[in-house]
């Protein structure tokens, strides 16, 4: 994470654009420290004590740090007598005088995966003076539809070998079904180009400063999108942004890069929609015993469509209970998967200008509509966040 120069970058701006405000003469906590990072760049904006909680063995990296800054010569004498480290979760820390900030990287995969925030919560309510502040302050969620047919199909080949009836004589056909629901269930993480988008965005924003713990357990998101083009979407697209007190750092796909990169949900079955025919339904987290999140999605499409309470039965059964329906002037998706179980998508292509028009990538504009139109997927949708 430290070789991820545009997070590194915007954290160390962040708080030291912030000096004056937030760190000159404060008492700070970095929770999860991690290599040190966040602490040092506090002590160089002036917090008169940084205490750095990392319950991993880089700890006592950064004790070592901190215990160089007195050699002669150190470079990082600046950190001397300005850092204490805890080697701990922040949970399990007693004895902490109440802080003015409170800093933090506790993001993960569309922002909550690790469950990190949770701890910065924690740390939140447990030693942050009132009035106080922590950086980030908040972050977002968006989701948006996609279509890619290229990702499907190399999805849907990872299937294609438990079609096999003659392996070294073995039939595996008995298997099928399960790798189906095995392979589609992994989330993929990968960067992608933002123009496979269909629709503006559906957003849910959480305020780190309010937010409890109890919210985090359990987030509905719901979904209205209006495709701009007539064609497949094969799954929902993630990505999150984050405010460093005034400062955005986001990880959206027309952004510059970050290791955080994206997350797409594949659909089993994907579905065909109309320019303008309204996708609605919802996107429900749910924290599970793996420090992330069993996600669970509804999407309806069609004149007659109506969406299910996200907490209706089919909800909890297993994924063989929960197809995916298509009748007369009605379409129903649904789809689970473990945000955990991740599996990854190095490919770091941009298209090239050759994919300047939708239609080559297999995105339709009405007909008649074209002046409405915009030559890439509009994407990316950056209007103001929604607290849902």
């Amino acid at each position: 994470m430290l070789q991820d120069s545009i997070r590194t970058l915007m954290y160390q701006n962040a708080i030291l654009s912030n000096s004056e405000r937030l760190f000159k003469h404060k008492l700070v906590i970095d929770v999860g420290a991690g290599s040190g990072v966040l602490s040092f760049f506090a002590v160089k904006a002036g917090a008169s004590k940084v205490y750095a909680i990392e319950a991993s063995g880089m700890a006592m990296k950064i004790q070592k740090m901190v215990d160089a800054s007195s050699a002669p010569k150190s470079k990082n004498v600046y950190l001397k007598d300005k850092l204490e480290v805890f080697h701990s979760k922040v949970e399990d820390v007693k004895s902490l005088p109440q802080v003015d900030t409170i800093i933090s990287e506790p993001i993960g995969v569309l922002l909550l995966h690790e469950r990190m925030c949770e701890s910065y919560i924690y740390a939140r309510d447990a030693f942050l003076k009132p009035g106080g502040t922590m950086l980030p302050n908040s972050g977002t969620i968006f989701l948006a539809p996609f279509s890619d047919a290229g990702l499907w199909t190399q999805t849907m080949a990872k299937v294609r070998f438990w079609d096999t009836s003659d392996f070294y004589g073995i039939d595996f056909t008995p298997l099928r079904k399960d790798a189906l629901d095995e392979v589609f269930a992994q989330p993929v993480v990968g960067n992608f180009d933002h123009r496979i988008l269909m629709a503006e965005s559906v957003s849910h924003f959480v305020d780190f400063q309010t937010v409890s713990l109890a919210e985090l357990k359990d987030i509905v998101i719901p979904i209205t999108w209006v495709p701009c083009y007539t064609g497949i979407v094969h799954g929902i697209a993630g990505w999150f942004d984050i405010d460093l007190c005034g400062l955005i750092l986001s990880t959206a796909p027309n952004a510059e890069r970050t290791h955080w990169q994206q997350v797409r949900f594949m659909l089993r079955d994907p579905l065909a929609i109309n320019a303008f025919e309204p996708i609605n339904g919802w996107f429900r987290m749910v924290v599970n015993s793996q420090r992330s999140y069993d996600v669970t999605v509804e999407l309806t499409s069609g004149e007659k469509s109506v969406v299910s309470d996200p907490y209706s039965p089919w909800v909890t059964a297993s994924p063989i209970d929960c197809e995916d329906t298509t009748v007369k002037d009605v379409r129903i998706r649904r789809g689970k998967w473990a945000l955990q179980e991740q599996t990854y998508w190095y490919s770091n292509e941009v298209l090239g200008s050759e994919y300047n028009k939708p239609e080559n990538l297999s995105l339709y504009p009405s007909v008649g509509a074209e002046n409405t139109m915009l030559d890439v997927a509009p994407a990316v949708g950056f209007g103001q966040p929604t607290n849902i």
